[in-house]
């Protein structure tokens, strides 16, 4: 190629946010690669097997920040009892819930339900085709759209996620920070010029498997990667480089009692939360907020100290005492000393919960519970959607107390 051939070919390279494009025939050449590898290596789920809108939809909402591995019975027994989108519209939320129980995120399915209801509402029952009707959906972001849009219709609309991003920043060596949500339209962009117009369905889900199977983000071997010939930072041995990604706020620490109290017919107080906020609708024991509790995570930091201040301790136990009979009209006994401390990590908040066992031993001194709570015996708590903190008290108490 002569110098002014080289200069012509420059300035006809297409540029998208300051990152320079592959030419056609090398972006033809990648597709090819990638779906023929894709072809071979996908993975059998079971949200594949067709390109039913409201499979892949559902399937999409799990993944979010959960494995693979994890959501495929979740995913399962969801069809299961819920096998329409009718049928998600009209369910009850206890139930919807306790479907979801362990999943996490439980906006994520509240969400889908309002999203159910708009689609009965306003689109008679199907899902819209058209990418700008899917966004309207509840709880249906970018991503999402990207995927329904591609896997169930054909189009070729771009799913951008945290492995698509990584996979490009490699290829094209992209410094912009993938936590930032504003560089989104980078990769975006990009991926727009590279989807495959015919196959934009398997082309977004090859994406999603390589990034989640051979470029990972930590033990990446790139030689190992079908597209390496493709890849620049590989080619020029920066591929630790990328991506640039900026570290998350550490979880504010909150702390709590976790009072896990029985009654004389063996059933245990639980505790509806509020229907808005942090584990809406939800069934915990009392959990009560207390920043004088002392905790195991904070003494091992060598953060507090005093772990035998009876004077600590005391004020404690008197300050749950005192919010088991104000808030939940109960009095029990309570031993002196929490049993354990389960910690429980949301996306913005550290729970610490340092959990009393108590007895209220007299029939009358359980009577006059709140409203929203509930005398439960163990045999019927399957009825009642626990989260996460909860299953962890449960659980240590019953590795504690329960020898049968």
């Amino acid at each position: 190629m002569t110098e002014i051939e080289s200069k012509i070919d420059e300035k006809e390279q297409k540029i998208l946010h300051g990152i320079p494009m592959w030419p056609q025939e090398k972006i033809n050449r990648f597709r090819e690669t990638l779906l023929s590898w894709y072809d071979i290596e996908k993975r059998d789920l079971p949200w594949r097997k067709n390109n039913d809108p409201y499979r892949i939809w559902v399937s999409e909402i799990m993944l979010q920040q959960t494995r693979v591995d994890t959501v495929i019975p979740y995913y399962l027994n969801f069809m299961n009892n819920f096998p329409t989108i009718e049928a998600l519209a009209n369910a009850h939320e206890d139930v919807l819930l306790k479907a979801w129980e362990g999943l996490g995120y439980y906006s994520r399915v509240r969400n889908m339900q309002k999203a159910a209801q708009q689609i009965m509402e306003d689109y008679d029952g199907e899902m819209p085709k058209d990418p700008k009707e899917i966004s309207k959906l509840k709880g249906i972001g970018p991503y999402t759209t990207g995927a329904i849009a591609s896997m169930a219709f054909g189009l070729p609309e771009p799913a951008v996620d945290g492995n698509v991003m990584r996979v490009l920043s490699r290829l094209f060596e992209i410094d912009a920070d993938i936590a930032k949500p504003g560089n989104r339209k980078i990769f975006e962009a990009i991926m727009r010029e590279l989807i495959d117009p015919y196959k934009p369905g398997d082309f977004n889900q090859a994406f999603m498997d390589l990034g989640s199977s051979i470029c990972t983000p930590k033990n990446y071997h790139p030689e190992l990667s079908p597209v390496k010939e493709f890849n620049q930072s590989y080619q020029n041995g920066t591929w630790d480089k990328y991506p640039v990604k900026s570290k998350k706020k550490k979880a504010k620490p909150v702390y709590y009692v976790g009072a896990i109290i029985k009654n004389a017919e063996g059933a245990f107080l639980l505790e509806k939360r509020p229907e808005n906020g942090l584990l809406a609708n939800m069934w915990t024991f009392p959990l009560i907020e207390e920043e004088s509790v002392t905790h195991e995570a904070e003494i091992k930091k060598g953060t507090l100290t005093g772990v035998t201040d009876e004077n600590k301790t005391e004020q404690v136990i008197k300050n749950v005492m005192a919010e088991l009979e104000a808030k939940y009209a109960v009095k029990p006994t309570l031993m002196e000393q929490p049993f354990d401390e389960v910690q429980h990590i949301f996306s913005h908040l550290k729970w610490f919960v340092a959990v009393y066992y108590g007895q209220v031993v007299k029939e009358e001194e359980s009577m006059f519970i709140p409203e929203n709570c509930y005398w439960v015996h163990p045999s019927d708590f399957d009825h009642y959607t626990f989260p996460g903190p909860q299953t962890k008290m449960w659980q240590s108490y019953l590795s504690k107390f329960n020898h049968n």
